[in-house]
């Protein structure tokens, strides 16, 4: 540590950092106009030194906040000497500015202290549309890049505090719901100021001296701890393989090869041996492919790390140019958000075979993205939604149900508000039993969600995943319940593909149901607490059919409907397979 550091004031000002991202996305949050970012969450907020390495990140979404460094990397070098107070920086794009994928727009302010730059606010949110050839702009199907959307190199919005009309007016004209659009930058412009006058109250109390010299001492403090973190992970090389189920009604798996080697304190990632780049709209820019690695070896580290950028420092990333975690200009990557949730549960398991405890089976692969679209009385609208699922089980727990992946701390969008604002009915929302993979923990059940079209032509893609891939278990557990989606019509039943490359229309009164995969289950379910059985058949997570089949346990109903463990036969069965096994 630095000399003349006193460690309760570094909390204090970790605190007040932490403090100051997350008022950023409260702030985000309560003003923003669309529902993908003020129900779904779909955004990220964090506050940056000077040289653009972070401070502190919002509790937002950790597969954004990774990768939000090597933007403003690209934003600083272009810039340089031309960045002054009142500017507020723009920009999208994977390729020219190191974004993500164009959706995702980042407006970022300076903050200049007594004349002098001393750090940034950064936000970062998903819109509800950037144009191009799909509605909601989360192209599947889109064979290059250019046919996405509106794509922006990092520009100045605000001018020493003076608006780009033109550029507002490009934006405008080339989305299909301004007033969304237009309504969540000016959120996040007004998020940017909050942050940045907290940020000049911390510099006002403190000194930029003791600031700056507290900031260094962070980024080494969260190095040390991170580095302390990863030497308690046993030294090796740990692979895994796994696919996604692929694009289209007729889709070719897409292969995520992990080799993760542990030394000492550091950690190489090298997803060397998968798929080439495809020509579909799910590559991952290589932002987002870090964004992954942090996030999986975060979440297993026990220590309070600070998420700052010297926590990624011991964490090195290999993804060869052209792959799919490392695409080449024109690739398209509107629907990204797969492939990195994708890398996180390869990490997960590659993580099982060195710290088996510290990680849960399968889930159910990363929030479903539905995007239903159409016109009413002339007028646009787009409804996009990031679906939670639900977790693998653990060692010591059955897995959750209902909650966001850990790559993005996102919420359902409450039912009241999509059929309020849509011509959309929500016909069946919950949990589906006999679904989580069994196991001495079960997994999380799937989410079910259907979906009424009130009227027609409505436009429908969807972003799904795990259906020709289940999740899989641990340690004997078995694999959650695939995937499913259903168009139910008049006169007929279709299977929509998990990956949708072409748009689908509802007619009024079609009905598109959801089935997310199951958590995968972790250890022998032969080994699972009987009484556990007893109250998940009860609770209705499980049928009695299934307590036999999966788990050995004979459960009997009397005649007041109450039910019980028929112990003796039980006993019996259970001694008999696990002789057997």
């Amino acid at each position: 540590m630095l000399k003349n550091i006193d460690p309760i004031r570094l909390e204090v000002i970790k605190n007040g950092f932490d403090a100051i991202a997350d008022e950023i996305a409260l702030i985000l949050l309560r003003t923003a106009y669309s529902s993908i970012v003020r129900d779904s969450m779909d955004y990220s907020t964090a506050i940056c030194n000077k040289e653009g390495l972070t401070l502190a990140q919002g509790l937002t979404t950790p597969l954004h906040l990774g990768s939000f460094y090597d933007a403003m990397k690209n934003l600083i070098n272009k810039f340089s000497n031309d960045i002054y107070e009142g500017d507020i920086f723009i920009g999208n794009d994977p390729y020219v500015a190191s974004g993500q994928h164009l959706p995702d727009i980042y407006i970022v302010k300076p903050i200049f202290i007594e004349g002098q730059l001393e750090g940034w606010a950064t936000t970062l949110a998903h819109h509800s549309d950037v144009g191009g050839i799909i509605a909601g702009s989360n192209s599947l199907g889109a064979t290059e890049i250019y046919q996405e959307g509106l794509r922006v190199p990092f520009l100045k919005l605000y001018s020493k505090g003076k608006i780009n009309s033109a550029l507002w007016e490009i934006i405008k004209t080339n989305v299909r719901v301004p007033d969304l659009v237009l309504g969540d930058l000016q959120a996040q412009i007004v998020a940017c100021d909050i942050g940045s006058r907290e940020y000049k109250d911390m510099f006002n109390k403190y000194g930029p001296e003791i600031l700056n010299q507290y900031s260094k001492e962070l980024q080494e403090y969260a190095e040390l701890l991170a580095r302390t973190e990863i030497s308690e992970i046993p030294d090796g090389n740990y692979t895994f393989v796994d696919y996604i189920d692929g694009l289209g009604e007729n889709p070719d798996p897409i292969k995520f090869n992990l080799s993760l080697s542990i030394s000492g304190d550091e950690a190489i990632i090298d997803w060397s041996g998968s798929s080439s780049q495809v020509k579909g709209g799910i590559n991952s820019p290589l932002p987002f492919t870090k964004a992954a690695a942090y996030t999986a070896l975060r979440s297993v580290m026990s220590s309070d790390v600070p998420n700052c950028h010297g926590y990624t420092k011991p964490i090195k990333i290999i993804a060869p140019e052209g792959s799919i975690t490392n695409p080449v200009l024109p690739a398209a990557c509107g629907a990204r958000g797969i492939t990195g949730l994708r890398m996180i549960d390869c990490l997960f398991g590659a993580l099982s075979k060195a710290v088996p405890n510290k990680v849960s089976a399968d889930g159910w692969g990363g929030p479903s993205l539905p995007t239903f679209a159409s016109y009413r009385d002339g007028n646009p609208f787009v409804f996009t939604e990031t679906l939670m699922g639900t977790w693998g089980a653990t060692a010591n727990n059955d897995g959750q149900d209902g909650v966001p992946h850990m790559g993005g701390n996102q919420s359902n969008v409450p039912i009241e508000m999509i059929e309020l604002d849509y011509p959309l009915r929500i016909e069946e929302y919950g949990l589906k039993k006999d679904t989580g993979g069994a196991g001495k923990f079960r997994g999380g059940l799937s989410v079910i969600r259907s979906y009424r079209a009130l009227e027609d032509n409505i436009m429908l893609s969807i972003r799904s995943d795990k259906r020709k891939f289940p999740p899989h278990g641990l340690f004997g557990g078995q694999e959650g319940e695939p995937s499913m989606s259903i168009l139910k019509t008049k006169n007929d039943e279709s299977i929509v593909p998990t990956l949708t490359t072409h748009p689908l229309y509802l007619k009024k009164n079609d009905l598109f149901q959801h089935v997310m995969a199951g958590g995968g289950g972790y250890g022998d379910p032969l080994k699972r607490d009987p009484n556990l059985v007893l109250k998940d058949v009860v609770e209705d997570k499980i049928s009695i059919k299934n307590a036999l089949n999966d788990y050995g346990v004979v459960i009997i109903k009397n005649l007041n409907n109450v039910f019980s463990i028929d112990i003796e036969a039980t006993s019996s069965l259970i001694n008999k397979n696990l002789h057997y096994v």
